[in-house]
């Protein structure tokens, strides 16, 4: 392995620990909230049962916030813990060209490395790719950010 795959590997393993973002209280998860500017999503992976609510806040023409609570492996927690790092204090427009570059990465099975510049920490789950069961576990919270930002972007 690596130096970088080690690095990378270290990385989602801290965010797996200590969880950005993840503070939605459950008892808000429950009902999609119907105020403008805030969207929500429930995303499931069947396979693995790795599970997310995810929550977006759109206030000022930017990503306020990015609030989630899930269950799952350490891949979909990490990965939704670096998305919610990423994702706050960008437009709307700018998280949605990430969330397709992470995509992108993700579809590449091993083939496209992720660049730093660009995607930050969720560059270390480039080697995910390779491993096609796994990726539905990395994009779990991306496709809810995805779907809950363009509910917020069109209230």
């Amino acid at each position: 392995m690596s130096d970088l795959d080690v690095l990378y590997q270290q990385i989602i393993l801290d965010h797996a620990k200590v969880r950005t973002g993840g503070d939605l209280p459950e008892s808000e998860t429950a009902a999609a909230p119907v105020f403008p500017g805030i969207g929500q999503s429930h995303q499931l992976n069947p396979v693995c049962g790795d599970e997310i609510t995810l929550r977006v806040t759109v206030e000022d023409g930017k990503v306020a916030s990015v609030r989630w609570n899930g269950a799952g492996c350490a891949i979909s927690m990490a990965s939704a813990s670096v998305l919610s790092e990423l994702a706050e204090g960008v437009v709307p427009e700018e998280l949605l060209g990430l969330i397709g570059n992470f995509r992108e990465v993700m579809r590449s099975r091993g083939k496209l490395a992720g660049e730093e510049e660009i995607l930050g920490d969720a560059a270390a789950f480039s080697g995910v790719s390779r491993y096609p069961a796994r990726v539905k576990c990395a994009m779990l919270a991306w496709v809810a950010a995805e779907e809950a930002l363009r509910q917020a972007v069109a209230a």
